[in-house]
């Protein structure tokens, strides 16, 4: 299971663990679009953000319940407290990343600084109050900062490995 805010490169990470361990990959967001029959964006846009908690927690805890492959959990999942119930089963890797990296990745220092200002205050407000969180679900915590995705992705299964070895 892959934890982390965005920008920590769960998607990516996801992608290159699975290949290397021969498993399928769920991304958790996909699974709600599926719900809702719209994008995630849509979903908390029109529907608010209480709706899409909802479906968030429908949506990972079938992941968790169905998939032995590699599970990637939306940045929020976490603050569920059933979410965080069904991850004291599971191992868990959370991918941590500062802003810097982050705002790379996400694109917002491709933007004026004025319209970023906004995104980077909510993204360092939301890791204030999630990595704590993070960091309890975690088997391991594995920082991504000014890494590559393949380099984090052969840590995440050097990890897997060591433990079932």
């Amino acid at each position: 299971m892959l934890v982390g805010p965005a920008g920590s490169g769960k998607t990516t990470v996801a992608q290159l663990v699975a290949e290397r361990l021969g498993l399928a990959v769920r991304e958790v967001d996909r699974d709600i679009e599926a719900l809702a029959g719209a994008s995630v964006s849509d979903v908390f846009i029109e529907s608010g953000e209480a709706r899409f908690r909802e479906l968030e927690r429908t949506a990972s805890l079938a992941a968790l319940r169905e998939c032995d492959g590699i599970v990637e959990l939306g940045g929020g999942a976490v603050l569920d407290p059933q979410v965080r119930a069904a991850l004291a089963h599971e191992r868990v890797v959370f991918l941590d990343v500062g802003i810097a990296d982050a705002a790379k990745r996400i694109g917002f220092d491709a933007n004026p600084a004025m319209v970023v200002l906004v995104p980077r205050r909510s993204w360092i407000r939301h890791m204030q109050q999630r990595r704590p969180i993070y960091t309890e679900v975690a088997t391991w915590v594995v920082d991504t900062s000014a890494r590559s995705a393949a380099d984090v992705a052969d840590q995440v299964v050097a990890l897997v490995d060591g433990e079932s070895a």
